[in-house]
């Protein structure tokens, strides 16, 4: 059996046995998150398609796109949720050249992180007028009106960004939610969304835990 075989899932059906009450626990979670709230079912499992390939868990990706798809969604608003994901993915790495360049030139702030690096970033003279160029319009056109709307795009990045942990992307795309109309409650949704799927990425590989336990047993 692959470290990733489609068998693997059957092993969670061991989860219960071996830690009832926690599990427990985190089905209650799991259901509570992604209940019908401020933010409609379709919408979270939209964002958890999205929050999935920034995680980079094929089972996750393969449970939660099956839920958007039954909650509606179609295979054109997954992909583009998708690539808002990984626009956000690419933007992380991009706004982070401040702190390469303070390492590179040894001058580090008291803080690693500052509001003025937002400001700062499309100055830096470090790439290509052609890289420069077609990084910053791939950023703009994943947070553009398509198949799905502006507004969720930004609820999608603000999600990804919580993941991926980039404070530039967290403080950028939660104003240009606010923006878009975006309520500190849909907000909230959309990051326990994140925050849930983090979980469950950990929660679901634990397959792979119970596999490689049992065949180290048997050697």
């Amino acid at each position: 059996m692959g470290f990733y075989s489609i068998e693997n899932i059957q092993l969670m059906k061991r989860f219960p046995e071996l830690a009832p009450d926690l599990y427990q626990s985190y089905i209650a979670f799991s259901k509570a998150v992604l209940s019908e709230g401020h933010l409609t079912r379709k919408e979270k499992e939209i964002i958890a398609v999205a929050v999935s390939h920034a995680t980079e868990c094929p089972y996750c990706i393969d449970f939660h796109t099956k839920k958007a798809k039954k909650a509606g969604a179609s295979l054109e608003e997954l992909f583009e949720a998708v690539m808002t994901a990984a626009a956000i993915e690419a933007g992380g790495a991009y706004a982070h050249r401040t702190q390469m360049h303070r390492a590179y030139d040894g001058k580090l702030a008291e803080s690693f992180y500052s509001r003025d690096d937002l400001a700062n970033i499309n100055t830096l003279q470090d790439l290509s007028p052609e890289i420069q160029q077609t990084a910053r319009a791939f950023f703009s056109k994943a947070s553009e009106e398509g198949k799905l709307t502006a507004k969720l795009k930004q609820l999608i990045a603000v999600a990804v960004a919580h993941t991926s942990e980039c404070p530039y992307c967290i403080a950028a795309h939660t104003a240009e939610a606010k923006n878009e109309g975006c309520s500190k409650e849909e907000l909230a949704e959309a990051v326990m969304t994140a925050a849930l799927l983090r979980s469950g990425g950990a929660v679901t590989h634990a397959v792979n835990m119970l596999q490689s336990y049992e065949q180290s047993s048997e050697e």
